[in-house]
C-alpha cells in the first residue's frame, strides 16, 4: 500500500555499505535484455536504516483510502514499466521499484530494506501493512505456489500449479491398476505411503508420523505424553545469583530482523537483474527417455542369479515343550500303559517322546537318537522342496456362487408315489408313451411289459427271444408303436392299448406298404438289414415287424416325427449306426468308416442333426449336408449315456467315471459345467420336455434331479442347481439304477433299477 509514505534523507552517520563483508554479485551484470520483470511500484521506497516511525495515524489513513491507493499504485506501475523498457538510467523511483519487487516475493512486513546497487548509498522508508493484521498462508511446500485453494480445481488439467518462477508443475505419472497391485504386493512400505495432494508425489511416512496417526485414531495425545517427566528444580536450596522470572518477552523480540530483510532484498534484486540464476534443470538423457525393460526378467537372468534370488530359508526346528523337559510337571508324566503304547508307536516309525523326570540336569543321559535325528533333518532340508506362497485373506463364502434356494425352483419330483412290481430280473430300459398314460419296460427276464401310470397295473406282457436291451415308444401320438431291441433284432410291436382307432390306424399304415422289386444293378450294395413281417399267432399278440441286424444291438431311439429311428451296434465297426424308415421299410448306413466304439445316438429335436457318442467324444453330423458339424470333448474316460435339451442347443453326457458334463453348443466344444455328485458310474441321463429339469441315475442307488434353466438370451449362461436326491432302489449284482425317464407332461420321473422294480417319484 502506498497511501502514506514517509521519506527523509539518510544522514552521514546512518550511511552503511550494504555489501560490506558479503559480495553477492561475483560476475558482471548481464545486459538489460535478460531483465524479465520490469514492473515495479513506487510504494516501497525505503532504506530501513532509520528508526521505526509512528504508524498509528498512518494505519487509519490507509484503511480509509485503500481503494484510491490501489488505483494510484497501478498507474505508477505502468509508468515505471514504460521507463524501464526505454532504457533510462535508474533514478530514485527505480530504487523504490526494486524495494517493491522484493516485497512482492516475500511475506509483507512492517518495514523492508532494499538498495539499488553497490553504488547507491541513499534510501527511503515507507510504511507497509502489518503482516499480523491478516492471516497469511504458511505453506509447508513452497514448490507449488497456488496457495490454500482446493486442488480439485486442477483435476482436469495436466498440471498441479506453478513454482516460484511461474512455470507449470506437471502431474507425476501414475501407473494403472496392475502397477498399483504389483506395488501393493512387492513394496513392504506400501501401507505407509501416502500421496501429497499439493505436488502429486508419494511420501513415505516415518515411524514418528505413523505413531502420531495411531495415537490420533485411539483419541490419545498425538505426540505422546510421559507421566513421569524429569523434574526441573527451578528453586533450590542454593542461593542463586539471578532471580527466576516469568516476565513476558519484550515487544522488540517480535520485530523481524532488519539485516535479514537487507540480505533478502539484495538477493531479490540480484535475481531481478539476472546476476543470480536458479539451478538449471537437468535434461533427461536419451537412456532415461527410452528406459524400456522386460516385465518378466526370468528368461534374461543367469541361472546363478535366479537361484540366489529364489532362495528360501529353511524352516526353524520346533522348540521343545514340557514333554522334552528333564524335570516335567507331574501331569506330563505318562502311566505305564501309556509308556507301552508310545514304545509301540516308536517301533512302528513314529517320532514320539516319552517324558522322563530327573532330579538334576547332570543325571540326564545322552540322547541316543541325536545323530539319526540330525541326519533326517539334513535329509529334509536337502530333499524336501520349499515353495513360497502368498496368502491372501479371502472369505470362503465369497468364492461360493450364490444359487437360488430349491424351494424357489419348484415343481420337481420329491417323494416316491408308486412302485411297479412284476419283473423277475434286471430292468434295463423304460419308455413312456407321448401322452403319459402308459409306460413300457424291458427286462432281462425276456419280457416287455406295458404299465398303466395312474394305477401301476400291468396291462400286457410280451415275451421275446432274449434279454431286452432297449425299448422306445414312438413319439408321434397318432401312432401306437413300440420298438424293442433284442440281441441282433429290432421288433416293432403294436401294444394295442389306449384308443382303438389309433391302434387300427397304425395297423393299416403298416400293412399298406407295397414292396417294389428293382432289378439288381452293378452298383447295388448288399443289404445291411432284413425286414420280416409277423403272421398268425404272433401278429394277433401285437408283433408286427422284425428287423434283423448283423451285430448285437445296444440302443434304439426315435426321430421326433415318428417315421425314422436309429439303432446302435457297438461292435458293428463301419455299420455301428443304422437309420431305419418305417413307412418304406428300408435301412441305410450313414457312415462308410468306423468312428470308434459307438455308445449311443440321438436325433436333434428341431434340426437335421445326428449326435453320435463314442467313448470320449460326441460328434454332431449334418444329415442334409452329410458332413461333420461339430466335435465335443467330453473330458470323460467312457461315455455311458446322452440327452439333448428340447431346445437343441444344450447336451448333457453321463459317464462311467461318475461325471455329468453339460455342453452349451453355442459357447464351446468343451463342457460348460461338470457335476461330480455321484460316487459310482452313471447309467442314464434325461431332460424334461416342458420343465427346466434334468436328472441322472447312477449305480450308487441315487437319482439326482437338477434345475437347468436355459435362457433365450444368448448372453446369459444356463442356470444349473441341484434340487433333490431320490433314493429307494436296492443294489443287485453290483448294479443300481439303470434308467430314468421324465413324464411327458408332469414334473414326475420314472426310474428302473436292478432290483426288478419301477418307481414313480412325484
Amino acid at each position: 500500500m502506498a497511501a502514506v509514505t514517509t521519506k527523509r534523507k539518510i544522514s552521514p552517520v546512518e550511511d552503511i555499505d550494504i555489501n560490506n563483508g558479503v559480495n553477492l554479485f561475483v560476475d558482471e551484470p548481464p545486459d538489460s535484455e535478460d531483465d524479465d520483470d520490469t514492473t515495479d511500484s513506487d510504494s516501497s521506497e525505503y532504506s530501513g536504516l532509520e528508526d521505526e516511525p509512528d504508524t498509528e495515524d498512518e494505519g487509519d489513513d490507509e484503511e480509509e483510502d485503500d481503494e484510491d491507493d490501489e488505483d494510484e499504485e497501478e498507474d505508477e506501475e505502468d509508468d515505471d514499466a514504460e521507463n524501464d523498457e526505454d532504457g533510462e538510467d535508474e533514478d530514485e523511483s527505480d530504487v523504490e521499484d526494486s524495494a517493491e519487487e522484493a516485497s512482492s516475493h516475500s511475506k509483507p512486513t512492517s518495514q523492508e530494506i532494499v538498495t539499488a546497487g553497490p553504488d547507491v548509498k541513499e534510501g527511503k522508508i515507507t510504511q507497509l501493512p502489518d503482516e499480523y493484521e491478516y492471516d497469511s498462508s504458511d505453506e509447508e511446500d513452497i514448490r507449488n505456489t497456488v496457495g490454500n485453494i482446493p486442488m480439485e480445481w486442477y483435476r482436469d488439467y495436466p498440471h498441479l500449479g506453478y513454482d516460484v518462477e511461474g512455470k507449470k508443475l506437471l502431474k507425476p505419472e501414475k501407473g494403472d491398476e496392475l502397477d498399483e497391485f504389483l506395488d501393493k504386493m512387492e513394496n513392504p512400505d506400501y501401507w505407509r505411503t501416502v500421496s501429497n495432494k499439493l505436488t502429486g508425489q508419494k511420501v513415505l511416512l516415518s515411524k514418528e508420523d505413523v505413531k502420531i496417526i495411531q495415537n490420533m485414531q485411539k483419541f490419545k495425545n498425538p505426540v505422546g505424553s510421559d507421566m513421569y517427566e524429569p523434574w526441573i528444580d527451578f528453586f533450590t536450596n542454593e542461593k542463586m545469583i539471578h532471580p527466576v522470572s516469568n516476565r513476558p518477552e519484550t515487544k522488540a523480540s517480535f520485530i523481524p530482523s532488519r539485516w535479514e530483510m537487507l540480505k533478502v532484498s539484495q538477493m531479490v534484486h540480484a535475481l531481478k537483474m539476472g546476476w543470480m540464476k536458479p539451478t538449471p534443470i537437468r535434461k533427461p538423457d536419451e537412456e532415461d527417455e527410452n528406459n524400456f525393460y522386460m516385465l518378466w526378467k526370468d528368461d534374461e537372468e543367469p541361472e546363478i542369479t535366479r537361484q540366489y534370488r529364489q532362495y528360501i530359508p529353511a524352516p526353524k526346528v520346533r522348540l521343545p515343550g514340557h514333554a522334552e523337559s528333564y524335570n516335567p510337571p507331574e501331569e506330563y508324566l505318562p502311566s505305564e500303559k501309556t509308556v507301552e503304547r508310545l514304545k509301540k508307536e516308536i517301533a512302528r516309525g513314529k517320532t514320539r517322546t516319552i517324558p522322563q523326570k530327573f532330579s538334576s540336569l547332570r543325571l540326564v543321559p545322552g540322547f541316543k537318537n541325536f545323530i539319526r535325528e540330525r541326519f533326517e533333518r539334513c535329509l529334509d532340508l536337502y530333499l524336501c522342496p520349499r515353495q513360497r506362497k502368498v496368502r491372501m485373506n479371502v472369505n470362503p463364502d465369497d468364492l461360493i456362487p450364490k444359487l437360488p434356494k430349491p424351494r424357489d425352483l419348484q415343481p420337481f419330483p420329491t417323494t416316491e408315489y408308486l412302485v411297479f412290481k412284476g419283473h423277475k430280473g434286471i430292468i434295463r430300459t423304460i419308455s413312456p408313451d407321448p401322452k403319459g398314460q402308459w409306460i413300457a419296460s424291458g427286462c432281462d427276464d425276456k419280457t416287455v411289459k406295458i404299465w398303466e401310470v395312474a394305477t401301476g397295473r400291468c396291462i400286457k406282457t410280451f415275451n421275446v427271444e432274449a434279454k431286452v436291451k432297449g425299448v422306445a415308444w414312438n413319439p408321434n401320438p397318432s401312432l401306437s408303436i413300440i420298438v424293442v431291441a433284442v440281441e441282433t433284432s429290432l421288433i416293432i410291436i403294436n401294444p394295442q392299448v389306449g384308443d382303438k382307432l389309433i391302434c387300427s390306424k397304425t395297423d393299416l399304415l403298416i400293412n399298406s406298404f407295397e414292396d417294389v422289386e428293382l432289378p439288381p444293378g452293378p452298383t447295388d450294395k448288399p443289404k445291411v438289414t432284413e425286414w420280416e413281417l409277423y403272421e398268425d399267432e404272433e401278429y394277433e399278440l401285437g408283433f408286427r415287424l422284425k428287423i434283423k441286424h448283423q451285430r448285437e444291438i445296444s440302443q434304439v431311439t426315435w426321430h421326433g416325427k415318428g417315421d425314422y429311428f436309429a439303432s446302435t451296434m457297438p461292435k458293428g465297426e463301419s455299420k455301428s449306426v443304422l437309420i431305419h424308415q418305417l413307412m418304406k421299410r428300408r435301412s441305410q448306413n450313414p457312415f462308410s468308416k468306423p468312428k470308434g466304439l459307438v455308445q449311443c445316438v440321438l436325433f436333434h429335436p428341431i434340426r437335421p442333426f445326428l449326435f453320435v457318442a463314442t467313448q470320449r467324444y460326441v460328434r454332431i453330423y449334418n444329415l442334409m449336408k452329410q458332413s461333420l458339424s461339430k466335435k465335443l470333448l467330453s473330458n470323460c474316460q467312457w461315455i455311458s449315456s446322452m440327452a439333448v435339451h428340447p431346445g437343441g442347443d444344450n447336451v448333457i453326457i453321463g459317464s462311467y467315471d461318475s461325471k455329468l458334463a453339460w455342453f452349451d453348443l453355442d459357447l464351446s466344444t468343451k463342457p460348460y459345467h461338470t457335476l461330480r455328485h455321484h460316487t459310482k458310474a452313471l447309467r442314464s441321463v434325461t431332460y424334461h420336455k416342458r420343465y427346466p429339469l434334468f436328472a441322472s441315475a447312477s449305480d450308487d442307488l441315487s437319482v439326482i434331479v437338477c434345475h437347468g434353466m436355459v435362457y433365450s438370451d444368448l448372453l446369459q449362461n444356463p442356470l444349473i442347481v441341484p434340487v433333490k436326491v431320490l433314493r429307494g432302489h436296492k443294489a443287485a449284482k453290483g448294479l443300481g439304477v439303470l434308467d430314468c425317464q421324465f413324464h411327458p407332461s408332469q414334473p414326475w420321473i420314472f426310474t428302473a433299477g436292478a432290483d426288478g422294480t419301477i418307481r414313480l417319484y412325484t
